[in-house]
């Protein structure tokens, strides 16, 4: 039984992928917002004042649901493509922007770091450039696949600078005097 697989084989073994992938990059997603509390429901987002550009909050979920989807179906092209020289360094790079854009949500919603979540955007982007192309190398589609989360991270990234532009004082951390602590 050591021969070539099937196309039909091939078939399955991919499905098999993306049912493990693609939920679990959702999920990761959906709990990175949570546990960030990310959105117009948190109270300091709120009040920010937002670029006349930005879209409605129900439009985040339904994008970052949307990509996440397409990057699970990426990677599962690349963990079928066994055998594939580059594989192990595409699969790293894209834990690695995977792992970075998770961090995101946590920095600028929970603690309100504006402009280190700009620099982050642009470590993400430049890690997800390298996903793609090692990506493509491997499986066209696979790097196809990827092309909305790299147009979404240049938006995110102008989103995060023109509200950095906006509340230039959103991300200062205020230093002593005014802090009262009561028992």
């Amino acid at each position: 039984m050591g021969g070539i697989a099937s196309a039909a084989q091939l078939r399955v073994s991919y499905l098999r992928w993306a049912l493990v992938t693609v939920p679990g990059i959702v999920l990761l997603g959906t709990l990175s917002g949570v546990v960030a509390n990310s959105g117009n429901g948190n109270s300091w987002f709120a009040a920010l004042a937002k670029p006349g550009f930005m879209p409605p909050g129900w439009a985040f979920g339904v994008a970052w649901t949307i990509l996440y989807i397409l990057m699970g179906l990426a990677l599962a092209v690349i963990l079928n493509a066994r055998g594939a020289r580059g594989r192990v360094a595409a699969i790293t790079a894209f834990l690695l922007q995977l792992l970075l854009n998770l961090c995101w949500s946590p920095l600028f919603f929970a603690l309100h770091r504006v402009m280190p979540a700009f620099g982050l955007i642009l470590a993400i982007f430049v890690l997800a450039v390298i996903t793609a192309v090692l990506f493509f190398r491997i499986r066209r589609m696979a790097g196809i696949l990827l092309l909305p989360y790299l147009g979404w991270l240049v938006f995110a990234a102008l989103l995060n600078w023109q509200i950095h532009a906006l509340n230039p004082d959103a991300g200062v951390v205020p230093q002593g005097g005014d802090t009262q602590i009561s028992l």
